[in-house]
């Protein structure tokens, strides 16, 4: 430490602290940390002959007692046994999802929600533990009551506590997300002129059905009954508000009421969506561009649209090579790699009406249709695999079923299926590969088409809106896979509500975290780093600390919180928790 004088331009005085050197743990710069102001110098020359030399000889002194409240001595005793069923290693890497769980908040919301319901138990503590442990330990309600010993904080409830809870959570979870997207807007900053829309499902091991839990289309091709999901997320990858809806129900039917209550209550004010082909429908469309009312500054869409399933007139325009331009503007050649062209179009939708009729509307839209050399060589290659398949079905049909056959059936002819066991059985015509489906399709490999509203839009800037949505698609596979979303272990459908809203939370802390370090990371590796900051007592509460990396000095750095220390007593560790929660 040292004395630290500063010329004041404003008042034309010196200035004096005591400062020290700190050393950015990701860039090295080492920058002053003022430790104590002192005040003026013409004022403490009132009550020091001389101020200068003895705030230096102060801050001497301070450099030494910390000298030396840092050196210890320990004794070690190499023959000393572990008591039986020992485990003293605890984690603090939870402090930079504690951090974030603070800032959005979310200890005021779920204390405030329980302030009048005479619970005997703190539902923000068990909130904390369930999105701590689906970050870093995902599992059962069960496991992480099991496991909150790993953890530096008093998580003093039951496991029954904690399953009384569930009920309590779903009845805030719609209030939740809109707190979390006001605050995420408030600290971070949330772009909704954009709104990316998905839905996916989550199956459940289970062989009756009930109210919530139905057989659909399931995303991984299941039997098992499941609930779908509808998920809107903002233009920056921050998940912004979901619903769950019965397995049966269809994609393009979650829409309206997702983007409904996301326009309702979310204060977004005029948006585009963007969403894939299996929301497109008339009523979406219409419901969005505003109906009848045909105001101006009304929604808008970008939508995926199906080439192959394109009318006629359409697959013309999209193999006529007549107008593709290539990524530098020139138009395109048979050796770009990548090509794009677009045209405006009226084109005829139908809308239900009130009263269950269809009737058919004109919307004004732009179509702009792109390839890429990737894209193709993906589709050729994605379709040999299935071609593999289709050719082995014709040679031996009685070896498959609809499920092992899946996608091959397209490219046969005369595969006869029984409806009621799914086998492939025999026909009076064998079966033969169909070489014009084959044909037809690979005229089409790596085109792909987007229809949108914004009509003044470039088209490089519609192409690049599109792409967004793989970010939703991204996060979908890591609320299932980093997060273990499934297997549920609950059953009710409160509970049901309650465990997709821990998980909500934990996706959004998991989508900042990557935000507050740059997207420099997976999810998956700053799972690791952040279980690996742990430490052991090693002797009168001192634990030691044996892992630092690069992403936790820039996951330290991003939230303020020092992870470089290699040994800590214990109530250096609780004041650093008490930090992270400030």
């Amino acid at each position: 430490m040292y004395l630290k004088k500063t010329f004041r331009k404003d008042t034309g005085r010196i200035y004096l602290a005591i400062a020290k050197k700190v050393r950015h743990p990701e860039t090295g710069v080492a920058s002053d940390v003022s430790i104590q102001s002192l005040g003026y110098l013409d004022e403490l020359e009132k009550q020091y002959p001389d101020p200068i030399a003895h705030f230096r000889e102060v801050a001497r002194k301070m450099t030494e007692e910390e000298s030396i409240s840092r050196k210890i001595t320990l004794t070690l005793d190499m023959g000393e046994e572990l008591p039986k069923d020992s485990d003293s290693r605890k984690n603090v890497g939870y402090a930079a999802i504690q951090k974030i769980y603070h800032e959005l908040e979310l200890d005021r919301f779920f204390n405030n929600k329980a302030r009048h319901q005479g619970f005997k138990f703190n539902t923000n503590s068990i909130m904390q533990l369930l999105v701590v442990s689906r970050i870093l330990s995902p599992g059962s309600k069960k496991k992480a009551h099991e496991e909150k010993g790993r953890y530096f904080e008093r998580f003093n409830f039951s496991l029954a506590d904690l399953y009384r809870a569930l009920s309590h959570f779903a009845t805030v979870a719609k209030e939740a997300q809109k707190h979390i997207h006001e605050r995420v807007a408030a600290c971070y900053g949330s772009d909704t002129r954009t709104i990316y829309y998905d839905v996916t499902n989550f199956y459940f091991e289970i062989d009756e059905e009930d109210d919530l839990r139905k057989r659909g289309i399931s995303k991984e091709h299941r039997k098992d009954p499941i609930v779908q999901m509808g998920l809107a997320m903002d233009a920056s990858g921050i998940p912004l508000h979901y619903e769950l809806f019965p397995g049966n129900t269809q994609d393009k039917s979650t829409f309206r009421s997702v983007i409904g209550e996301v326009r309702r209550k979310y204060d977004t004010g005029r948006i585009i969506v963007v969403a894939d082909m299996g929301i497109i429908t008339g009523d979406n469309i219409f419901y969005l561009v505003g109906g009848e009312k045909k105001a101006k500054g009304l929604n808008g869409y970008v939508f995926s649209f199906s080439v192959r399933g394109g009318k006629d007139d359409f697959k013309e325009y999209v193999l006529d090579q007549d107008g593709y331009r290539g990524a530098d503007g020139k138009a395109a050649t048979p050796e770009s790699d990548f090509k794009m062209k677009s045209r405006r179009v009226a084109r005829d939708i139908f809308v239900t009406m009130q009263s269950g009729k269809k009737v058919k509307k004109t919307v004004y839209e732009k179509q702009v249709v792109f390839w890429g050399r990737k894209y193709a060589e993906k589709a050729k290659a994605d379709r040999a695999k299935t071609l593999s398949k289709a050719m082995s079905l014709v040679g031996q049909p009685g070896k498959y079923e609809r499920a092992t056959s899946y996608g091959a059936t397209k490219y046969v002819k005369n595969a006869n299926i029984d409806a009621q066991t799914g086998q492939i059985v025999d026909a009076d015509v064998n079966p033969v590969l169909d070489i014009e489906k084959i044909m037809d399709e690979e005229q089409y490999d790596g085109y792909y088409a987007i229809v949108t509203s914004e009509l003044d839009m470039p088209d490089h800037e519609i192409i690049d809106t599109y792409r967004g949505l793989w970010e939703i698609e991204e996060t979908f596979r890591i609320t299932k896979g980093n997060l273990g979303a499934r297997p549920i272990y609950v059953s009710r459908e409160d509970s049901i509500e309650a465990h997709f809203l821990s998980c909500f939370i934990a996706l959004v802390i998991m989508r900042l975290l990557q935000k507050l370090t740059g997207r420099r990371f997976s999810c998956e590796k700053i799972v690791e780093c952040l279980n690996s900051i742990s430490g052991s007592n090693e002797q009168d509460n001192i634990y030691l600390f044996n892992y630092r990396s690069e992403i936790s000095d820039v996951i330290g750095a991003a939230l303020n919180i020092d992870f470089t220390k290699k040994r800590m007593r214990l109530s250096e560790i609780k004041n650093l928790l008490a930090q992270s929660k400030k």
